[in-house]
């Protein structure tokens, strides 16, 4: 009787740690929050690695979240739909731009806050807005270029040797 009143306790607190691990994740996620804040949109020719729940930050902090994705059936633009602190009033001309964490990181939107005096009100849309660079295209224009500009410099190394007659 003694032995099963210990392992019912031991039981109650495992899964209350789980119960408790379960609760942190929930928060820590986006699926538990409401979104709350003001509507802004944003249209950009791609938007390579964002997804809804993506980070909005100026300057390294936190100031939103992605909360929606389409494309527009006649621009062919994708457009993102932010939902950004109330606190946070963004002048008219801010840069928006969707930046890499590093080599192995994910993406997130960069603001840079422009000198404007009036500001971005709910449903606005940004004016100037600046799409992902991919690394991957940047390594082969430099690749080809460095291959290119070789052959500019030395035509005899782009043509191979001429292989000698074999005699019959």
């Amino acid at each position: 009787m003694n032995k099963s009143l210990i392992e019912t306790i031991l039981g109650a607190v495992v899964l209350c740690i789980a119960g408790f691990f379960m609760l942190m994740a929930y928060n820590s996620s986006s699926i538990g929050s409401n979104n709350k804040g003001y509507l802004l949109k944003a249209s950009f020719d791609k938007v390579d690695g964002v997804s809804i729940g993506t980070d909005v930050k100026v300057s390294g902090i936190k100031i939103g979240t992605v909360t929606g994705m389409k494309l527009d059936p006649v621009s062919f633009l994708a457009t993102l739909s932010l939902a950004i602190d109330p606190e946070i009033k963004l002048p008219k001309d801010t840069v928006i731009s969707i930046a890499s964490e590093g080599l192995l990181g994910g993406n997130y939107v960069s603001m840079t806050v422009g000198g404007e005096e009036e500001t971005l009100k709910a449903g606005d849309s940004f004016t100037f807005t600046q799409s992902p660079v991919s690394i991957t295209d940047m390594l082969g224009k430099f690749v080809f270029s460095a291959a290119e500009s070789k052959t500019k410099e030395d035509p005899a190394a782009a043509t191979p040797a001429p292989t000698p007659a074999q005699p019959n």
